[in-house]
């Protein structure tokens, strides 16, 4: 598959990814103490450092979207 996903975005995504793992396990808010919310931001925060990883995004292949140049 080509790359979709350019140096901004990736950088953008790591660190969403980054700040979603953070909340997920070590924030200690009462909000992340509930099983789907730990598990579902933790799977999402798992999901951005991937596509931030190999720079394909499958949801911008459907639209046919590129942030790279």
């Amino acid at each position: 598959m080509t790359a979709n996903v350019g140096t901004i975005d990736r950088i953008f995504r790591a660190a969403l990814g980054i700040g979603l793992l953070w909340f997920a396990f070590f924030s200690g808010l009462p909000l992340a103490d509930s099983p789907v919310w730990k598990y579902g931001t933790a799977i999402l925060g798992v999901v951005m450092l991937i596509v931030a990883v190999v720079r394909v995004c499958p949801v911008y292949s459907i639209f046919g979207l590129r942030t790279c140049a």
